[in-house]
């Protein structure tokens, strides 16, 4: 299966959940330790617009995180537009990407990259939303090995990742992903 299409099906889980966010869940915490759900939408927003100009133009300087203007929604939604429209072009996959501290990598690693982020966030929405998440299954596996590889040295080097966290041998492919990301499965708003 494509990545992009991977990432397409779970960025339709999250319009989904951002489209029930109302302008009062944006103070709302989130998962990400210090963030908000306005900060999320503002590092998902700046996050999709700088994959698409590193599919257009090569390279991605450090990005800032997104504007949201006036409308949170569309902000997002313009913003996946942008990535969507910039990673359809089969050429892109085997273009050399500069993405943002990480490295430069083939474009397939960068939609890889791009798909871990679309599903953790996914869950980080959901999560601070109260709603339930569903994300394709499919995506889930392919963002699970992608995390498998991430390795423990840097973790924290420039806020990117945390350290893993160990969850039951018999957990789900999600719960597994998402502790690999340092995130626990059973955070909850308190």
């Amino acid at each position: 299966m494509d990545l992009r299409e991977l990432d397409r099906r779970s960025l339709l889980v999250l319009d989904k959940l951002v489209a029930a966010a109302q302008a009062d869940d944006l103070a709302r915490p989130t998962p990400c330790t210090g963030w908000t759900l306005a900060d999320l939408l503002r590092h998902q927003v700046g996050e999709n617009h700088a994959f698409a100009t590193a599919a257009r133009e090569g390279s991605a300087p450090d990005w800032d995180a997104g504007d949201l203007g006036d409308d949170a929604r569309a902000a997002y939604r313009a913003s996946v537009d942008d990535f969507l429209a910039a990673f359809a072009d089969d050429a892109v996959l085997e273009r050399q990407l500069t993405i943002n501290h990480f490295g430069t990598f083939p474009g397939t690693v960068a939609a890889h990259m791009h798909l871990v982020d679309t599903v953790a966030h996914g869950w980080d929405l959901a999560r601070a939303l109260g709603l339930p998440y569903e994300p394709d299954a499919e995506a889930v596996r392919a963002a699970l090995v992608l995390a498998e590889r991430i390795p423990d040295e840097g973790r924290e080097v420039n806020g990117s990742f945390t350290h893993r966290l160990d969850v039951a041998s018999d957990a789900s492919d999600l719960d597994r992903f998402l502790a690999l990301l340092g995130r626990d499965p059973g955070w909850t708003v308190s």
